[in-house]
């Protein structure tokens, strides 16, 4: 039995949009018995080659938003994204909300904050959020009561958000057949992860997963739902039996020969920032490209 505080009789709307560039799904999740809604992960497009930012998929999801009159209540980030750049900030400005990210947060912005060699103008204390969200914490999206799990792993701030009978996942897991995120990037843990996803496979066996990204293994159309149960018996990475050290020796075999995210740079830089674009000293947008550190 799961030691959080589900309500499967919540049944929230959701509305997914995917970005085929970096193979990120981002939702819109409504309150079924009012107009008020959050956004889970949002995506601001980059030309990284041209250094050109643009907002066609911000836009799709402020358009759908307000065609059908609703009211944004949070933007949530499950959690310091290395392989898409957020447009959190950009939202907020248009819509209004809060935006919510896990506390560890502070994690990841001393770590990268020495990498990007950031200056004090980079505060490293999650000011940039609105709410910082420790483990168990809850919120309201409406009438629906919402709460946060704390799954490090993959990141030190990765978090699960629960919503009625809906959990938004992040990269703490993926589709069965996609198994179970890295967990050598700073602050990754291979135990650390699998740990998580336990927390995760505690949820009702019918409680709907959304995850955060889905690549169509063996060509396959994409998919970003599946349920606990369907987790629980055939992830490839963690179901099937397969036991923590199993787990452990996988994550620490597969990560080594895995390439670098496209995007990890600016990526980083602006998602700990909760999607502010860094500025050089007089003012100017300017990402950076730290050398030979990652």
């Amino acid at each position: 039995m799961s030691q959080y505080p589900v309500n499967m009789t919540v049944k929230p709307e959701v509305k997914a949009f995917f970005d085929q560039d970096t193979f990120t799904i981002s939702y819109i999740v409504k309150d079924p018995a009012s107009k008020a809604c959050a956004v889970i992960d949002p995506v601001l497009d980059i030309d990284y080659a041209a250094g050109r930012l643009t907002y066609d998929s911000a836009d799709a999801i402020i358009g759908y938003i307000q065609d059908n009159g609703l009211s944004l209540e949070w933007i949530i980030e499950t959690h310091v994204h290395a392989d898409h750049l957020t447009s959190a900030a950009y939202i907020k400005e248009k819509l209004g909300g809060k935006i919510g990210i896990g506390e560890k947060v502070l994690i990841v912005q001393k770590t990268f904050g020495e990498i990007y060699n950031e200056d004090d103008r980079f505060k490293r204390d999650g000011s940039q959020f609105d709410r910082l969200f420790k483990d168990g914490d809850t919120y309201d999206i409406g009438s629906m009561h919402c709460f946060a799990i704390h799954t490090p792993g993959h990141t030190p701030a990765c978090m699960v958000h629960v919503i009625g009978n809906a959990a938004f996942v992040g990269d703490t897991l993926f589709m069965p057949d996609g198994g179970s995120a890295r967990a050598d990037f700073p602050g990754g843990d291979a135990a650390t992860l699998y740990e998580s996803i336990q927390k995760v496979l505690t949820l009702p066996e019918d409680m709907r997963l959304f995850m955060c990204h889905d690549y169509g293994p063996d060509g396959r159309p994409y998919e970003w739902e599946t349920t606990v149960g369907e987790e629980m018996r055939d992830n490839i990475h963690f179901g099937l039996g397969k036991t923590k050290a199993d787990f452990i020796k996988l994550r620490n075999e597969r990560d080594p020969t895995l390439g670098m995210p496209r995007l990890i740079l600016p990526s980083l830089q602006v998602n700990m920032r909760a999607g502010e674009i860094p500025e050089d000293h007089d003012g100017k947008l300017m990402l950076k490209v730290p050398v030979n550190i990652l």
